[in-house]
């Protein structure tokens, strides 16, 4: 492995917004000497002075010495020009997301600083290889692209151009680990592995809204207290702006040669259209005005608890559910083994954990009215939610006894419509297929594709890891049945899941 950059080595960041700050702290926090540029000498003057006070409020909180905080603060300068960069180990970008303005800005560092000084964009989404087509010396560029706020946040995504050199790589791969962060490595395609593997967490959501499951704040609870996200699809849109949310969906999109799976969603659109780009503008999804009113969330009423249930083995569920309520008067029975067994049967209820078909399909194919299916959770020994659909065929009394067990186990029961999929498991079905394809056309290793979308969005678990954890023969079924329902190559299942499941291997074997 190759070592990291001394630290008495000089780092260098072009730009002084809240990105190119953020990473000036960060090698300055490590040992180095920092110089920080940007065209108004002025914003890299203020960004130093908002990093030594950064540095003080660190130090106030135990997190760093007095002695090392005022260490790190020395430690940066700001630059006159580009020419005060010349001894720079490396110098990172972190400028407009605008192909033509980082290439002339290459250029010119790439006559400025020595022959051994590293380049580094911390662009997002444009091709390394595109960058550093223009260059003498393609090899010494790569992507350092951090996330923000980079003091915070863990990850850093190490992307290699086709002229990358992979030494130079792992020189920052190692840098980045010494500086305290989880670095990953990753080929220059479209979206890099976080925002495109993240891409569907947000695509079904707004699938879900579209199709009227049900409304922005209950699916955001279903996601938080049932899948365990520290966000739901709709409040994280409304952080992230959806201007830039739909941008990056679209460049994607485009990217790919509108691959259907990436489609743009129009109900964000309208969104952008009319203004309401969440928190900044001070409606989105929610309405941030002063006074508004907080969003309800629909759960089920109270519902009397059934005498009995009978459970079966098969499912994540299962033992969970004897645990959860055990003290309870329900009486709990063996219920029917097999493969194709229900979950359990509750009065004349059967109940199924969603396969990726709709209630109302499982009760036609089963030949029987009262079907219920349950959502996926993390964990269902900790879920205070828990999402269900009833079939259209099911009467009210066979579904509110399904209803009543579990509000006994301790859930709140959240009905959502009849959609195939339900909401938790067909997102993470999703995205453990984008993680899929991404290992499987060589973007990044399972391990680094997990790794990156938990340091990089707070994911609870990585998605291969979750697929692992729920059964990759149950992701493949629900992926099946969900193209098999809406007829669109969306849903196509990874090549990658699918020799696994003949093969009956896993991705953390």
């Amino acid at each position: 492995m190759a070592d990291a950059l001394e630290p008495s080595r000089l780092v260098a960041v072009v730009g002084a917004g809240a990105m190119g700050a953020g990473i000036a702290q960060i090698a300055a926090a490590a040992g180095h000497p920092v110089k920080l540029y940007d065209l108004r000498r002025e914003a890299a003057q203020k960004a130093i002075g908002d990093i030594g006070k950064n540095f003080v409020k660190l130090a106030d909180k135990g997190r760093m010495s007095q002695e090392a905080a005022s260490a790190a603060s020395a430690r940066l300068t700001a630059a006159e020009g580009l020419a005060d960069l010349a001894k720079a180990a490396l110098v990172v970008e972190a400028i407009a997301e605008n192909l033509d303005v980082k290439r002339k800005l290459f250029a010119q560092l790439e006559g400025i600083v020595g022959a051994d000084c590293i380049l580094a964009t911390n662009t997002s989404s444009i091709s390394i290889t595109s960058i550093g087509a223009g260059l003498t010396a393609p090899r010494r560029l790569l992507g350092m692209h951090f996330f923000n706020p980079a003091p915070l946040m863990a990850l850093v995504e190490v992307v290699s151009g086709l002229a990358t050199d992979p030494g130079l790589a792992e020189t920052i791969f190692a840098t980045a680990a010494a500086w305290g962060k989880s670095p990953v490595h990753a080929k220059s395609t479209p979206g890099f592995i976080v925002n495109r593997v993240a891409r569907p967490f947000y695509a079904e959501g707004l699938r879900l809204l579209t199709e009227q499951a049900a409304d922005p704040a209950t699916l955001d609870a279903v996601m938080r207290e049932s899948g365990g996200f520290r966000m739901g699809p709709f409040e994280l849109m409304d952080l992230i702006g959806h201007d830039v949310n739909f941008a990056v969906t679209q460049s994607v999109f485009q990217a790919y040669f509108n691959d259907p799976r990436f489609t743009p969603s129009l109900i964000q659109q309208e969104l952008v259209n009319g203004g309401f780009l969440g928190r900044k503008s001070g409606r989105g999804f929610y309405d941030y005005s002063e006074g508004a009113a907080k969003p309800e969330l629909h759960a089920e009423s109270a519902a009397p608890p059934p005498s009995s249930v009978a459970i079966g083995e098969q499912g994540p569920l299962a033992a969970k559910l004897r645990a959860r309520l055990a003290g309870s008067r329900i009486e709990i029975k063996r219920g029917e083994r097999g493969v194709n067994a229900p979950l359990m049967e509750v009065g004349g209820a059967v109940v199924y954990l969603t396969d990726g078909r709709c209630a109302a399909q499982r009760a036609h194919e089963l030949e029987r009215r009262d079907v219920v299916l349950i959502d996926l959770a993390l964990d269902y020994a900790s879920a205070t939610r828990i999402a269900l659909a009833g079939a259209d065929q099911c009467s009210d009394a066979a579904y509110q006894g399904v209803v009543g067990l579990l509000q006994a186990a301790g859930f709140a029961v959240t009905r959502l419509a009849d959609i195939p999929g339900l909401a938790v498991m067909r997102t993470v079905a999703m995205l453990a297929n984008e993680a899929a394809d991404a290992v499987n056309q060589g973007v990044c290793s399972a391990q680094d594709a997990d790794l990156a979308m938990q340091k990089g969005v707070n994911y609870p678990n990585g998605p291969l890891a979750w697929a692992d954890a729920v059964g990759l023969t149950t992701i493949h079924a629900v992926l099946k049945n969900l193209a098999a329902h809406y007829g669109e190559d969306r849903y196509r299942v990874s090549p990658l899941i699918q020799r696994k499941v003949w093969t009956g291997t896993r991705f953390h074997d």
